[in-house]
Parts: structure tokens; C-alpha cells; sequence
């Protein structure tokens, strides 16, 4: 029996298209229809999460039962309105190159939405260096639970020490490590070196152009 190649699954958001802060705009916009006024740094801190989940834990579990679908679909809607805005951070693409030349796959497993992960994807533009992409809808629970993680996996037939996973938040890191994944993390996300030690990230980088720099290394995650 063939075993199955490598794998190394990403996050989007954050680790390769620089748009955490597209979205924590656009959830702040979305907040001020509703007459809600969240600041930044909170809502920059629960991205990653679920947009029912961030509404939820921002503005309590009667808001979001509410108001919740109505300020998740204003959030997608100015975010959508950001595409042409977006790029990719740098070395991003390199880096789905070099995991290619390796003989490994690049999977996309990310909590974004439809229209959010087709907007994602067109900035990416390395649909011929992707193996496979699951999103929000091939999960039952977002991160920090490991459904993303886990249907990733099952998408392309592999085992948790067959795969790395690379994100950008704590979240990522959680679902990472509770999926059975060695996990690694970027900085271009947002988010502090010290979150991401704290939630258990196996190696840390600038963002992906490091990660490319250190393929070697990165790559020495994989428990094979």
C-alpha cells in the first residue's frame, strides 16, 4: 500500500493573505449599524473564530440570537467590499511552490465562509498548487475545536503525524494540537509571540516568506 504524501495545512486569513484587519474593520463597521461600539483591539483578538462566536462573545448570547445572522452578514458583506484591497503576504505563494517541489500537499483549512473563501482564494491565485480546501461548511464547530482540522485530514486521507498545521492565531494553535497535528505559527497575523507560545505552537515565524526560509525545519515537524 502507497502511503499517502505529506501534508501541510493552512490556515488562510493571516498566515497567507494579509486580511486580519480587513476583517476586523469590517466587523467594526457591522457593529456601528447595529449601534454598537466595539473597539478594535477586542474584536482583533477573536479573530479566527466564528462569526457567530465572535458576535457571541462580544455583545453576550442574547445580541447574538438576535442580531447575530444580521451583523455576521454586514461583516461579509464590507469585507467582500475590501477584495481589491487584499494581497498576499509576502512569500506566500513561494512558499505553496516549495511545499510542492517537496512532493508534499497543500491543503487550505481554513473557518472563512463561502464568499469570504472565494474572495481569498481569487487574491491567492495558487489554485494549481493547492491539493484540496475545506472551510466553515465542512465543520459542525469552528476553532478552536478541531473540526477543521480533523475534515482537512479526511479530505485528503491522512493521519495527524502524516500533516503540519500553520496558522496565525491561538485558535489555529488549539485546533492544531487537539486534532493531533504538529502545529507552527506566523506572526503576520496580528498576533503576539508570546499567545502563540502560550497556546503551544511547536515553531514560530515572521510569516510565510520565514517559513519558506526555513523549509528544513518546518518541515522536521512531521512525525514520519
Amino acid at each position: 500500500m502507497v502511503e499517502p504524501k505529506p501534508a501541510v495545512l493552512f490556515d488562510v486569513d493571516g498566515t497567507l493573505v494579509d486580511s486580519n484587519f480587513h476583517h476586523v474593520v469590517a466587523w467594526h463597521r457591522a457593529f456601528l449599524d447595529v449601534d454598537k461600539e466595539v473597539p478594535c483591539w477586542r474584536i482583533h483578538g477573536l479573530i479566527g473564530r466564528s462569526g457567530s462566536e465572535l458576535v457571541r462573545i462580544l455583545l453576550g448570547d442574547e445580541f447574538a440570537e438576535v442580531h447575530g445572522s444580521d451583523v455576521e452578514k454586514r461583516h461579509t458583506r464590507y469585507f467582500v467590499e475590501s477584495a481589491s484591497t487584499l494581497r498576499t503576504l509576502p512569500g506566500a505563494r513561494e512558499l505553496l511552490g516549495a511545499i510542492a517541489e517537496q512532493g508534499w500537499r497543500a491543503v487550505l483549512a481554513t473557518s472563512a465562509g463561502e464568499e469570504e473563501l472565494a474572495v481569498l482564494r481569487d487574491v491567492l491565485d495558487a489554485e494549481d498548487l493547492v491539493a484540496a480546501v475545506t472551510s466553515a461548511a465542512d465543520a459542525d464547530k469552528s476553532k478552536p475545536h478541531p473540526d477543521i482540522v480533523t475534515s482537512a485530514l479526511e479530505c485528503i486521507g491522512a493521519q495527524p503525524g502524516q500533516a503540519i498545521f500553520l496558522g496565525d492565531t491561538v485558535w489555529d494553535v488549539q485546533a492544531g494540537r487537539r486534532a493531533g497535528v504538529p502545529t507552527a505559527a506566523v506572526l503576520s497575523g496580528g498576533i503576539a509571540r508570546e499567545a502563540l507560545e502560550h497556546a503551544g505552537a511547536a515553531a514560530i515565524y515572521a510569516g510565510p516568506l520565514d517559513v519558506r526560509a526555513h523549509l528544513e525545519e518546518f518541515g522536521q515537524l512531521l512525525r514520519l
